[in-house]
């Protein structure tokens, strides 16, 4: 039989498409044999500086680091998983990352079952602390919870009782987001009353009542950790500074929760007293001021103030970045946005609110959006401004703040688009 000219062509490409076909699929299973070995060869890395190494070397490729650890799954799924603690805490670090709870949990639960085979408290603690981290950043407080328990009935040497503490404050913070207040309440006092002087707890019951919406009683409790920290005698010079600046800058932010502007100001002022180029002090500083509507001009300086600052901190940290790679924070941007905003600049605000959502994780916020979509609404893009409040109310957290944040720009959603 004879093919017309268009048959003999539909044949031959046919025949290509064939021949392409089974180049790509052997390609394709090359590639995974490949990735198997380098998913394999890692069981080889000892030590923590090298395993270390390797993570921030993986997540530095996240496009074939994904590749890798899609193929390390399977491999992990297998009846007999072939995974050592090193590599299987290589690929849960790494998934975590990436923000991969559910692989991330595979391969700790793996690290889990090997460190208790080797009965290393100090794995067994690694383990863990990477499941309840990554769960927490993860805002899965339900799970944290139950992970934390886990822990907390282990019989185990003394890693795992020194740990013990800080998973217990973890447990508390992830029933508080949970508006579980009652019990976690409890659970701090219980503290508390075991070890009065301890101010690391008292510190616990202040965050545990500014998630409550206590503010009162949360500023209370910092004034007096505050205190502690600084009547502390065990304390070196430096500890002492560090704790008082630490608790100091949290309790500038209970008090903005609790409206009381003029003393966020005072406490951050303060700090700045010892450390003027501090990048997140004079965002904040500005930051208050330009929500309130105050001392707009001097808000605007500590604001570019705090995004230069953070530039050089990373330059410092990489002296080769190259200044196209220099990443601005997504916070301070908003905030820049935010007061250029309040001074009616609101096409500027409008460039620097879109550059904040574009910064990964850290621009994916509710706060963020609702002042992009105010700076649409000012300049009559009323499209925009909607879509805009549809996209922060995906990112509304649990958190009090939000909740009423959240309450807030669903008002304004509807009376944009009724």
């Amino acid at each position: 039989m004879r093919f017309s000219r268009i048959g003999s062509q539909a044949a031959l490409a046919f025949v290509a498409f064939l021949f392409l076909s089974l180049i790509g699929a052997a390609r394709a299973e090359n590639d995974e044999v490949q990735l198997r070995k380098k998913a394999l060869a890692l069981n080889d890395i000892t030590g923590q500086g090298p395993m270390r190494g390797q993570i921030l070397a993986l997540v530095e490729d996240p496009d074939g680091s994904k590749k890798l650890l899609a193929v390390a799954v399977k491999l992990a799924k297998d009846k007999e998983q072939p995974f050592n603690y090193n590599a299987a805490y290589i690929f849960g670090r790494t998934a975590q990352e990436f923000g991969d709870v559910d692989n991330g949990e595979l391969f700790y639960r793996i690290c889990v079952d090997q460190a208790t085979k080797l009965k290393s408290g100090e794995k067994l603690s690694l383990s863990f602390g990477g499941l309840i981290d990554m769960y927490f950043a993860a805002k899965k407080y339900d799970k944290t919870e139950l992970i934390c328990k886990e822990f907390l009935e282990l019989d185990g040497d003394d890693t795992i009782k020194r740990l013990k503490p800080m998973v217990m404050r973890r447990q508390i913070q992830a029933l508080a987001r949970q508006d579980k207040i009652e019990e976690a309440t409890k659970l701090v006092e219980n503290l508390i009353k075991l070890n009065p002087k301890n101010w690391l707890t008292l510190e616990l019951r202040g965050w545990v009542q500014r998630e409550a919406g206590d503010y009162a009683a949360a500023a209370k409790t910092y004034e007096e950790v505050l205190d502690r920290v600084g009547k502390d005698k065990e304390l070196d010079k430096e500890e002492k500074t560090e704790f008082t600046n630490e608790y100091r800058y949290l309790l500038s932010g209970v008090y903005v929760d609790g409206n009381q502007i003029d003393k966020a100001a005072e406490q951050l002022q303060t700090l700045l007293k010892e450390d003027e180029n501090n990048p997140a002090y004079n965002n904040d500083l500005g930051y208050i001021w330009a929500d309130h509507d105050m001392n707009l001009e001097e808000s605007e300086k500590l604001i570019r103030k705090a995004i230069e600052e953070e530039r050089k901190l990373q330059k410092k940290v990489q002296p080769d970045i190259k200044p196209e790679d220099i990443k601005d924070n997504p916070s301070y941007l908003d905030s820049l946005g935010w007061v250029l905003f309040k001074q009616k600049k609101f096409k500027d605000a409008k460039e620097y609110l879109i550059q904040a959502t574009k910064g990964g994780k850290e621009g994916e916020h509710l706060e963020i959006y609702d002042h992009l979509a105010d700076a649409h609404i000012a300049l009559g893009e009323k499209t925009e401004a909607v879509a805009a409040w549809k996209k922060a109310l995906e990112f509304a957290g649990t958190t009090k703040r939000d909740q009423a944040k959240k309450i807030e720009v669903e008002k304004k959603l509807k009376a944009a688009n009724p």
